[in-house]
């Protein structure tokens, strides 16, 4: 049976009034009176009741508390159990979702609720409304402008065992083997007892336990064979090839091994791969086959993160950095393909950027040339290019079409030519000859006592961009994307995205969906208490730290300058 309260309308008496004057400030500075006054209104309760029924069953807990403890849960980065004791016991909770009374009924929730509430909001992707809907509330709020902002994306670990070769072809066939054992015990039986038995032992008494480096290859071999061996035995099977761990078997052996065949005797056998050919988007862990691999920083997945930011910062009318967009990926996926997934789902909120700041996996030619047909001024370093060059074609000049105007020694072409998306560029020869950066110049010495350089419209907006990269102006109005940084920092620091107590891509989103969400409900809270007091809240009550260490080095002078005066007697008050 479904409770839910009605958030919107206000009490005749306020039910925190007995906190007193002082703590009551202090809740409504917080994070928790953020969520009280702007947030529980606008969570998306009534998606998460189409899954209650409305007239039958025991009475749910108020439904608006446990969609807020679910972001509260990740804010905080606490267990079940925990937050079980803090809705509780905890008044900044109670303040923040509304619960008046100490009753059990409205003060105490079960684990089993908890998760209830989060297997259905992951499997009905109901984290993505909760998202748009705060971020949409306090970006009005707030009078946030989205019109700047910038991306970056951070690689996170879910909650599985990190896995070499050796791990993950076992990993897979026991997981296998204990399935067939539950489900189809005869045919588990019918397996060898030697197989059996070297997958199913103890993990002290397992023979995969103390693998040495010299025998790495050979039992790499072995299990690749025990693998090829258990899909092709039960490849007839129906109702075991439907199986989720069968098939992980079969994507294994189709990632790592190359199944051969022998022509003399017409079978079949399994060579392993080279780690080189082994594809990123490979299997990790069988207990979490979203995962995917990245070279530079491991196994895991990304989260992709866009934020507002303001490059004139006013202190007396601070601004909130809001998070407006948050994507999860496998490991493997390319930054490069993120970028026109952010601005599309920006736009539907209508808070597309008018500019991006990115890194320079974010700013190829394609990204730049869809980004500006939407009128979107991306601005990212390019990559590549000849940095031991004395003379690029970034050296050059170029007009609004694309064609050379003015070499860097100053000469104009003499010809110009362009058919359909290539140029080519002619300059007197003499004047080449005698020219001191000759050698390294992309121009070279042709028919009809000319020189040329030919290039296509792609090229030329790379050297107008790496030209535009050596200025000032690029480098001060890139250096805001520094900040991007600091924000992943913060995510990890206050949410612990970076380490996940779940796994699979569904609950990873979930998690990191509402952990963003929380991020900006304690920025905000931050900015409102900033705004409230006139200080931050990580400022010390002597202003500054430059000004704590001058106040301490004035009472050290004072008292050696007492201990002085005194012959080294301090007199006692």
């Amino acid at each position: 049976m479904l409770t839910i309260k009605d958030h919107k309308t206000h009490y005749m008496f306020d039910p925190f009034e007995y906190l007193g004057p002082k703590r009551r400030k202090m809740l409504n500075d917080s994070w928790a009176g953020v969520f009280r006054d702007h947030v529980r209104h606008v969570l998306p309760v009534d998606l998460l009741a189409k899954y209650y029924c409305s007239d039958n069953g025991r009475p749910t807990n108020e439904l608006g508390a446990m969609m807020g403890t679910m972001i509260l849960q990740h804010m905080h980065d606490l267990t079940d159990q925990e937050v079980a004791e803090q809705f509780s016991f905890n008044i900044q909770w109670h303040f923040a979702l509304d619960v008046t009374s100490n009753s059990d009924s409205a003060a105490y929730v079960c684990p089993k609720s908890i998760w209830s509430t989060r297997f259905i909001m992951t499997e009905n992707n109901l984290y993505d409304p909760v998202f748009e809907a705060i971020g949409d509330k306090l970006g009005k709020v707030f009078d946030v402008d989205t019109s700047l902002q910038r991306i970056d994306s951070v690689h996170i670990f879910s909650n599985m065992r990190h896995l070499g070769r050796i791990g993950i072809f076992v990993a897979t066939i026991k997981k296998f083997l204990a399935n067939l054992k539950r489900h189809h015990n005869q045919d588990f039986n019918a397996l060898a007892q030697e197989l059996r038995d070297r997958y199913l032992r103890k993990q002290e008494e397992s023979c995969f336990s103390m693998v040495k480096p010299s025998e790495s290859a050979k039992t790499l071999q072995m299990v690749g064979d025990d693998l090829f061996f258990l899909v092709e035995r039960f490849r007839t099977h129906g109702k075991i090839t439907a199986m989720a761990s069968y098939q992980l078997m079969i994507r294994v052996l189709k990632e790592q091994c190359i199944v051969e065949h022998d022509e003399t005797t017409s079978e079949k056998r399994v060579a392993i791969k080279a780690n080189k050919d082994v594809p990123s988007d490979s299997l990790q862990n069988p207990s979490d086959p979203d995962a995917g691999y990245d070279g530079h920083k491991g196994k895991g997945y990304q989260v992709q993160v866009a934020e507002t930011y303001t490059p004139d910062k006013d202190e007396k009318n601070p601004q909130l950095s809001l998070i407006t967009h948050v994507e999860v990926e496998p490991a493997h996926a390319s930054d490069a393909k993120a970028l026109l997934p952010y601005i599309e789902a920006t736009q539907q909120r209508d808070m597309a950027p008018e500019k991006i700041l990115a890194d320079s996996l974010y700013g190829s030619d394609g990204n730049h040339e869809r980004a500006a047909g939407l009128g979107i001024d991306l601005v990212a370093p390019t990559m590549g290019g000849r940095k031991d060059a004395s003379c690029t074609l970034a050296d050059f000049e170029f007009s609004a079409k694309g064609t050379i105007t003015v070499c860097p020694q100053g000469h104009k072409p003499v010809k110009v030519k362009k058919k359909k998306s290539r140029f080519s560029i002619a300059f007197a020869a003499e004047t080449c000859v005698g020219c001191p950066l000759f050698q390294d110049c992309p121009v070279k010495a042709g028919k009809k006592d000319r020189s040329y350089i030919r290039y296509d419209a792609k090229v030329a907006r790379l050297a107008q961009r790496r030209a535009f990269e050596k200025t000032d102006a690029f480098k001060e109005e890139y250096r805001f994307r520094a900040g991007a940084e600091a924000t992943m920092s913060e995510f990890d620091r206050r949410t612990g995205i970076k380490q996940l107590r779940v796994r699979g891509i569904k609950a990873v989103r979930f998690a990191a969906t509402l952990k963003a969400t929380a991020l900006n409900i304690l920025r905000a809270g931050a900015l409102r208490k900033r705004r409230n007091t006139g200080k931050s809240p990580s400022s010390s009550p002597f202003g500054s730290t430059i000004e704590l260490i001058l106040i301490i080095k004035e009472q050290i002078f004072a008292y050696l300058s007492d201990f002085s005066a005194t012959d080294g007697k301090i007199a006692v008050a």
